[in-house]
């Protein structure tokens, strides 16, 4: 499961250029995109292929190698799950080379009946994803000529679950309503720390899942954006942001969302974590083509010649990019799932005689994460939190 740092970093990149151009809550996964944006590089010529290359953060010539790197890295880890398809009409004929470069048996036909296609297609979306989506985000018309299209389906259980309550916080908008809130407690004290980031300070917590898959939840000082938070966040994956560990972390107000105190026990007890924060479930529906200077997609949009010579003969440009994603967060684990697809067309008084010391560490208000492989540190999908699950409410029956 070999993965290059400098194709992590690549990816990683693109996930931080993505948060900082994103807007209130929401969920996405560079992952997803990255390699469909790497085998379309490695077929481009001209200004599309510039531009996807400064999109990708590696030069074209080494795009389709990294792509194979990172589906075959994606595909060795323990709790997720991937695929790429690739659809082409019959008429299409594409260059050997740039169809070896693919994983084999991903090639399926485009028969020209959009409703007979949009059903295949989205069976694909299903079963890849464990119909987490049930759709294949690309728009077919009678110019589609391919579609190339990628699915990311993650799943971790806790390796320390939270509790459910009812959130308290001082934030208003979730204050309004009762939301869910998640807490546990653990002796486990480098699992929270804080950074300086440029934008200004950053609590992060990592909680863990049992097959390395992990998320990241970081909450940034009031009125910074999410770009700079999850921003942050990449940087200290990268090593390019220090974080003080708890175990190192002063007494008092310390961080974001983060208090360290001296607290009275009444027995002997080690210093303790303690975490509150909420179970959310994101769902997102991305246009690409919206963003498409971040992407490097502005040149291969024009449909008035062709850019990817290396791919077919016949004049192809990108008709539509879009990506359908999902993420949970709840008290026993994370699931998460991105669908992407290019359309190539024309948280009594006792005898308190002891002493510990208590981290606590509340994300009691818009915060946002990484869901990421523990070893490579690869980012797999990232969100902004702004919208908590509610709690739940129960009807309660006298037994007679």
């Amino acid at each position: 499961m070999a993965i290059a740092t400098t194709t992590v970093r690549a990816v990683n990149g693109l996930t931080a250029r993505w948060a900082d151009a994103s807007e209130g809550g929401t969920a996405f996964s560079a992952a997803g995109v990255w390699p469909l944006l790497a085998h379309l590089a490695d077929g481009a010529e001209g200004e599309a292929r510039a531009q996807l290359a400064e999109a990708l953060g590696l030069p074209a010539g080494q795009a389709a190698h990294a792509a194979r790197e990172v589906i075959a890295a994606m595909g060795a880890m323990r709790g997720l799950e991937t695929g790429l398809g690739l659809w082409t009409k019959r008429t299409l004929e594409l260059r050997e080379e740039w169809e070896a470069s693919l994983p084999t048996d991903v090639h399926g036909v485009l028969t020209g009946d959009p409703t007979a296609d949009r059903r295949a297609l989205d069976a694909w979306t299903v079963k890849r994803t464990g119909g987490l989506i049930d759709r294949m985000p690309v728009t077919l018309t009678e110019d589609t000529q391919m579609v190339l299209a990628s699915a990311l389906t993650m799943s971790t259980r806790w390796l320390s679950p939270f509790h459910e309550m009812e959130l308290e916080t001082a934030y208003e908008p979730w204050a309004t309503e009762p939301r869910l809130g998640l807490r546990r407690s653990s002796t486990v004290l480098d699992r929270v720390g804080v950074a300086a980031a440029p934008g200004g300070y950053v609590t992060e917590l990592k909680v863990l899942g049992n097959n390395a898959l992990d998320v990241h939840l970081l909450l940034g000082e009031e009125g910074m954006r999410p770009g700079h938070v999850l921003g942050a966040g990449v940087d200290i994956l990268a090593g390019r942001c220090a974080v003080v560990p708890g175990p190192r972390l002063p007494f008092g107000h310390v961080g974001p969302g983060l208090r360290v105190e001296k607290v009275r026990r009444t027995r002997p007890e080690p210093p303790s974590l303690e975490v509150t924060t909420v179970a959310y479930d994101v769902n997102a529906s991305h246009d690409l083509l919206e963003l498409h200077r971040l992407f490097g997609l502005s040149a291969a949009r024009d449909t008035s010649r062709g850019h990817f010579p290396g791919i077919s003969d016949f004049p192809l440009a990108v008709g539509s990019a879009e990506q359908n994603t999902m993420a949970k967060f709840g008290a026993l684990g994370f699931e998460a799932a991105a669908v992407t697809a290019f359309g190539a067309a024309a948280a009594g008084v006792p005898d308190l005689r002891y002493v510990s010391t208590r981290i606590s560490a509340a994300f009691d208000r818009p915060f946002g994460f990484l869901a990421l492989h523990r070893h490579t540190r690869l980012v797999l999908t990232a969100g902004w939190v702004t919208d908590p699950l509610p709690f739940p409410e129960y009807d309660w029956e006298d037994e007679r």
